[in-house]
């Protein structure tokens, strides 16, 4: 239970931006959903800040982590780039370390324990990022976090593909992505594909945008292919795709540890102040000795 718990935080749909002190191209998103139960929605939020807060202070791990706008509700998303296998490892020691410092051990424990009793279900995946498959995509860490930091929306479409019919489906893809890149007017599409944890073969494809009205007015695939090409992509479809489904959420700055290079972009929005001043003894023992002098102060004369 702990250690699944810890999956649950330690990763964190999506394709995100990578530290710009790691590689540009990082091989693999860390992919960790969770369905909470209604009734613990507000129990989960408040775990999920303790949690992020903790790994900001203490030097611990990075994600990004979305909540369900249209799609299954009370569902979120915790996702992590990582450079190979081997970095994942890493990743939890830094991330309990970063727990074990700001609650100790018993205290770690229990918060991941409340954690694992607010959810109906959870899922962990590792996704290979497919930049071959990708629209447009920023071709540096420097880019991406750009495109990440100013983005708020984010929609994926989990494809699957039938048994057999993988290299069909990515070179659909390719067509897609040579048509698509000669479009003014399209934008970023990010593809990434279940290596891990997944049942079948998926393919995520995933675009960001600032609000919702960006996913307005954008060219459709017949604009973008053309009618011949079109029909093409129609019937490719049809003899490659088991089903797909979309969902699309907002990022939860809140519930993130974002990599500096994201939270600069805007730092207003991903490193979010607290709305109430913290009371200390101090200033409480202040407010009660200005409340005790103002209660035996004698009563101003009247005019």
């Amino acid at each position: 239970m702990l250690r699944k718990a810890l999956w649950a935080l330690v990763t964190a749909v999506v394709c995100l931006a990578a530290p710009a002190v790691m590689r540009a191209q990082m091989e693999y998103l860390d992919v960790y959903t969770v369905k909470v139960k209604p009734e613990k929605s507000a129990e989960f939020n408040a775990l999920a800040r303790k949690v992020a807060d903790a790994n900001r202070k203490f030097n611990g791990d990075h994600w990004l982590a979305t909540e369900n706008v249209y799609g299954e509700g009370d569902t979120f998303s915790f996702v992590s780039y990582r450079e190979d296998y081997a970095s994942i490892d890493k990743a939890t020691d830094v991330f309990m370390g970063a727990l074990q410092k700001a609650f100790g051990k018993e205290g770690s424990e229990k918060l991941l324990h409340d954690w694992e009793n607010c959810l109906i279900s959870s899922q962990s995946e590792l996704r290979r990022r497919r930049l071959d498959l990708s629209r447009k995509a920023p071709s540096d860490a420097a880019g991406m976090a750009k495109l990440i930091g100013e983005s708020r929306m984010v929609r994926t479409t989990a494809v699957h593909v039938r048994p057999g019919r993988i290299a069909e489906f990515e070179a659909t893809l390719k067509e897609l992505k040579e048509a698509g890149e000669k479009n003014p007017y399209t934008q970023p599409l990010l593809v990434s594909q279940g290596v891990e944890g997944t049942k079948g073969t998926i393919f995520y494809i995933t675009s960001v945008r600032s609000s919702l009205g960006g996913f307005d007015k954008n060219p459709t695939a017949k604009e973008v292919l053309g009618e011949e090409g079109y029909k093409n992509y129609q019937h490719m479809s049809a003899e490659t795709v088991e089903s797909a489904e979309s969902t699309l959420r907002h990022f939860s700055p809140e519930l993130s540890n974002a990599p500096d290079e994201i939270a600069q972009v805007a730092a207003d929005f991903w490193r979010p102040k607290q709305t109430v001043a913290a009371v200390t003894p101090k200033t409480k023992a202040a407010a009660v000795k200005a409340a005790e002098v103002k209660a035996t102060a004698p009563d101003k004369p009247q005019r």
